[in-house]
């Protein structure tokens, strides 16, 4: 495929984000993401984060295999996670399952600095060279056990965690500033939520269920990705 209709899919991606985030509102509480998230999700070529054999499916709004038993995540859940995150200029996010590297494309549109951990290290070097042909400098990786996030470079504006442990990681918790918010799904396998983990200004924190969702487990040690 070319440029030209590669970017015709994606933006009918986009259209295909803002209706499912019509026919979730209630779960949300919003009818429409943030126009900074849509326009991120609009630029980020998918077709570059994605294996060769399955570009011409980058723009469906599903998720996709990337090897080693994990995926690329649906375009809506990406969209929603990041739109829940509320990222500003200027912050710090850590993510905590690189795959190929697309999620830290769209938050590096976002924000000042993203570090990304991926315990995969196939996976991790994939990340690297995709995110590098694309020229992102904003972007640190390394391979390593996500639940213990990344501690050098704490604490961080936001957290976002793209495998699903059965309870929200303690260390990740304390690496999250006040004031920040986390976005993970949780839960045993048949039964995850996408959270909302906010920390307010005095370090009290509240989660809130959004959706059901299905992500791949983790636990410390196990392979996320």
């Amino acid at each position: 495929m070319s440029d030209n209709q590669f970017s015709a899919l994606r933006a009918i991606m986009v259209q295909e984000i803002a209706a499912h985030t019509q026919f979730a509102r209630v779960n949300i509480g919003k009818e429409a993401l943030d126009d900074a998230v849509m326009e991120a999700l609009g630029k980020v070529p998918r077709h570059d984060f994605v294996p060769l054999e399955l570009r011409q499916y980058a723009y469906a709004d599903s998720p996709l295999p990337i090897g080693y038993g994990k995926t690329i995540s649906q375009p809506f859940i990406v969209a929603l996670m990041t739109d829940l995150l509320e990222v500003k200029a200027g912050e710090s996010v850590l993510e905590i399952g690189s795959g190929f590297g697309y999620q830290a494309a769209v938050l590096a549109e976002l924000a000042a600095s993203v570090y990304s951990v991926e315990i995969v290290e196939e996976l991790a070097q994939e990340a690297r060279a995709r995110l590098g042909r694309r020229g992102y400098k904003n972007i640190e990786l390394k391979v390593g056990d996500g639940y213990y996030g990344w501690p050098e470079h704490a604490p961080f504006d936001k957290v976002i965690v793209t495998a699903a442990p059965e309870l929200v990681p303690p260390p990740l918790l304390g690496q999250l500033k006040a004031g920040g918010r986390m976005v993970i799904p949780a839960g045993i396998a048949d039964a995850q939520q996408l959270m909302l983990v906010v920390k307010d200004a005095k370090g009290k924190v509240t989660m809130r269920e959004i959706l059901p969702v299905r992500f791949s487990t983790f636990e410390p040690g196990e392979r996320d990705g």
